[in-house]
């Protein structure tokens, strides 16, 4: 366990009216935040307020993302899959973006259908490489959604639900960790 605990930012990436990611947000949030080698910062793209149009003048909502982003060691992104993809907002939010996200890890959580968003997430794999971040090989999905999580917002099944995030996790981790380490010893030059 390293001396200094990772700063994991958790983003949920929907930002739809009646969207179910706070539920799986909150979940896979709390599950992270029992870990002693990780300090949690929640980021919900609905409350950003960051504006669809980029601009060498960013609004004060981009400047405070950034600074949170760039606190960061390391990234959850929690995605439904919309048409096979993930959610233009999520885009919106990594395109305002370049240095935040360099020579850091990026794991995936994602639900939706039949699917369970894994559709989503090998998009997302494509873009975080183009933004030189390193994504972690696990993910936690979750198919048919809709009747996975009981009315508390827990998952019916919990203990397999719990394996794959821990999963995915420790090798959020290690990368997060090493990673961390790199660019302490010398800046990344992308």
């Amino acid at each position: 366990m390293p001396d200094t605990p990772l700063r994991l930012a958790i983003i949920i990436g929907s930002t739809r009216q009646g969207r179910f990611a706070p539920t799986v947000a909150n979940w896979f949030a709390d599950h992270a935040r029992a870990r002693a080698d990780l300090l949690v910062d929640l980021i919900d793209l609905a409350d950003a307020g960051l504006p669809d149009v980029l601009s060498n003048q960013p609004a004060p909502s981009v400047r405070a993302t950034s600074q949170r982003l760039g606190a960061a060691d390391a990234f959850v992104v929690v995605t439904p899959e919309y048409n096979r993809s993930f959610p233009a907002a999520l885009k919106n939010a990594i395109d305002w973006y370049f240095k935040e996200w360099q020579a850091k890890p990026v794991g995936f959580v994602s639900y939706g259908g039949m699917s369970g968003g894994l559709r989503a997430v090998e998009h997302l794999r494509q873009v975080f490489v183009e933004l030189h971040a390193v994504t972690v090989r696990d993910a936690v999905s979750f198919h048919g959604v809709w009747g996975l999580f009981d009315t508390d917002g827990q998952p019916k099944d919990a203990s397999a639900c719990r394996t794959a995030a821990t999963a995915m996790l420790d090798q959020l981790i290690w990368w997060g960790q090493a990673l961390r380490e790199a660019r302490e010893r010398r800046p990344y030059a992308a």
